[in-house]
Order: C-alpha cells, then sequence, then structure tokens
C-alpha cells in the first residue's frame, strides 16, 4: 500500500482520506464506524473532520458530533495507532458558534485543540487546521467577487501569534503538525516563511477545493505546493456528488446533498451540466465507474492530491475504494483534458 510522507513527524498517511463531514446529520453512528472498519481494511489510514462538522447545514447544536463519533469508535477499542487524525479550528464568522464564530486567534486554536481532543477520545491530533483564513479568501464561489485586503503587517502579526502558540502545543505533545484550508498562494507562503526565518512550526498540508470540475488549485497554488513540498488535501473531490451523475438531468434525489443545499453551495449553473455530461461521456467510452475514474485522477497530478473521501454511508464508500487501485492511461487523461478546455470554471 502507497503511504505519503506529510511530515518527518507524522505517521504515514494513505493516498486517499476519509472525511466525515456528514456524520452526525446524513449518517448515523453506526454506518460512521463501519466507513471507518472499511477504510482501514483498503488501507485508508487517513481521516478528516473538523469542529464545525456536520454540515448541511451548520448548527451550533450540533459542533463537535462528526469528531465525537470518531471518538466514541476510539471508546469502543479502536487503535488510535492505526489512524492519523485531521481536525480543524472553525474560521471566522461560521453560524456554528451562537453570534458568529470569533477569529482565529492563540487562545482561540488552544481552546478548539482542547475541545477537540476531548471529543475525539484522544490525547492528539495528527494535524489541525486553521478551516478558512481570518483575512478572508476566494473560495466557497467567493472568487466571483474577490476584493483581496491589503493590511500585510496585521495579517503577519497574526501569523506569528498563531504558529507561536501552535509551538507550544506540538511541545506539549497536543497536535503533531498544523495545516492551513481554503488558503490562497500568497496566504500560504506567508505561513511557510516563519519556519524557515524563526524556527516556527511548518505548514505541511492545505485543504483547499480539488476536482475535475473546480481547478483553481492548478497553477500558482499548485506551483508553491511542490515547491515548498505542501500537500494537498482535495475536497470535495467528486464536486460534491456531481460527478456521481446522481444530479444529471437536474434532479434533486430524496436524502441527498441537494434536497438540503439546492444550489450546493453555487455549484448549481447554467453551465454545470453540460460539464457532468462531458466527464460522465468520458467515463463511459472507457468504460469506467465515473466516481472510480474522478478519483484516481488525483494520483496522476505533478504534486501531491490527497482526495478527501465524501461517503454518506458504507455503501457510497465501497464505491469509491476501488479507485485507489486504478490506473488512468494516457488516452483517457487526454480525453479528461479535452473536457476539461471545453468546460472550464463550470461553476
Amino acid at each position: 500500500m502507497t503511504r505519503i510522507t506529510l511530515s518527518p513527524s507524522l505517521p504515514a498517511v494513505s493516498t486517499f482520506c476519509l472525511g466525515t463531514m456528514t456524520w452526525g446529520r446524513q449518517t448515523p453512528l453506526d454506518d460512521a464506524h463501519r466507513q471507518i472498519d472499511m477504510a482501514l481494511d483498503h488501507g485508508v489510514n487517513f481521516l478528516d473532520t473538523a469542529e464545525m462538522y456536520p454540515t448541511n447545514p451548520v448548527k451550533p447544536e450540533t459542533l463537535g458530533h462528526s469528531e465525537a463519533m470518531i471518538g466514541a469508535w476510539l471508546a469502543r477499542g479502536g487503535a488510535r495507532d492505526r489512524l492519523v487524525i485531521a481536525t480543524k479550528v472553525t474560521g471566522k464568522g461560521s453560524p456554528v458558534i451562537e453570534g458568529g464564530t470569533p477569529s482565529i486567534s492563540a487562545a482561540r486554536l488552544r481552546q478548539s485543540v482542547e475541545d477537540s481532543l476531548t471529543r475525539l477520545n484522544t490525547d492528539r491530533i495528527d494535524v489541525m487546521q486553521l478551516h478558512w483564513p481570518n483575512r478572508g479568501h476566494y473560495h466557497f464561489r467567493r472568487n466571483w467577487a474577490y476584493a483581496p485586503q491589503g493590511d500585510k503587517v496585521r495579517v503577519r502579526a497574526h501569523i506569528h501569534e498563531v504558529l507561536t502558540e501552535a509551538a507550544l502545543l506540538i511541545a506539549e505533545g497536543k497536535i503533531g503538525a498544523l495545516g492551513l484550508s481554503n488558503e490562497t498562494a500568497w496566504g500560504l507562503i506567508q505561513w511557510l516563511a516563519p519556519s524557515e526565518t524563526e524556527g516556527l512550526p511548518r505548514i505541511v498540508t492545505l485543504q483547499n477545493e480539488y476536482s475535475l470540475m473546480a481547478r483553481l488549485f492548478d497553477t500558482d497554488l499548485a506551483e508553491t505546493c511542490v515547491m515548498e513540498g505542501v500537500a494537498l488535501l482535495a475536497f470535495s473531490p467528486l464536486a460534491t456528488g456531481l460527478l456521481t451523475g446522481k444530479y444529471a438531468g437536474d434532479v434533486v434525489p430524496e436524502g441527498s446533498r441537494r434536497q438540503a443545499t439546492p444550489d450546493l453551495g453555487g455549484r448549481i449553473t447554467p453551465r454545470v451540466f453540460d460539464a457532468v455530461a462531458a466527464y460522465l461521456g468520458v467515463a463511459r467510452e472507457a468504460g469506467l465507474d465515473p466516481v472510480q475514474m474522478a478519483l484516481a485522477w488525483h494520483r496522476t497530478r505533478p504534486f501531491t492530491s490527497i482526495p478527501i473521501l465524501g461517503a454518506t454511508s458504507t455503501e457510497h464508500l465501497a464505491r469509491q475504494l476501488p479507485a485507489m487501485e486504478m490506473v488512468l492511461d494516457t488516452d483517457l487523461l487526454a480525453a479528461i483534458d479535452a473536457a476539461h478546455k471545453a468546460h472550464p470554471l463550470p461553476y
């Protein structure tokens, strides 16, 4: 089984990561535990969660429920050393905390770590991630109206504060490493610089959206991550289910994510179903499951891209896992590239 080293301080991780965003909302406890067991049986040892999960919708009363399900798996006798666990401190403004989540600070990071450790029923978090930057970002379709701010001094002071606290948490053994999420190329560089100039903790992962249909990462961020040795944790690798084909024809299946979020977070556009049809057609011509094709594609990228599997059930997960062993040939990759050029930025 291929393993990826994110940092010398961390256990090596699988090429796929099991996501938990639906656990506690669409996915009940027993199915979540079966997913962990199934993932481990197939060599997937990497779990991603967050204090604000589950989603669709995010609510204060369900804060931490996904983490607690992992904690319950460990409490029933699951071996902690078989898992590499990543979680996240919620970004500024989220409704998961009454009145809106405060900005991430040293104190906010520490409190989030302590609370997550309790819910996860563990003494360490392998990768602690910042869910999104305080200064704002262009992710979640905000790129269409993105207006970057110019307060560089304030941003760098914040970074120094958080990295200094992260160094203490690492020294205490409470976290193994720090990661980012929904970050930009400039932002990533700002977070990386103090590790070289001051010996502060180095960012080891960047969790951004990345799929056949969401490829903002492919240029400046890709170069930055290759040059700096930062792994991409790709969320929504199936484009929130669009690449499964279940929404083709603009349908809304009962119990699906789209039933709770009709526009799939801004992904339903006049262009999107033509793009879906193109990728489904490529998979059909190759005789492949489009889900498995979309996931296997991540291993063909010129940078480390670890897709986070978003399975609401063990049945969904069973469909996705064979992609770990799938190899896409050059003709198929050329067809995928042609579809991308014909349907860029469908949302």
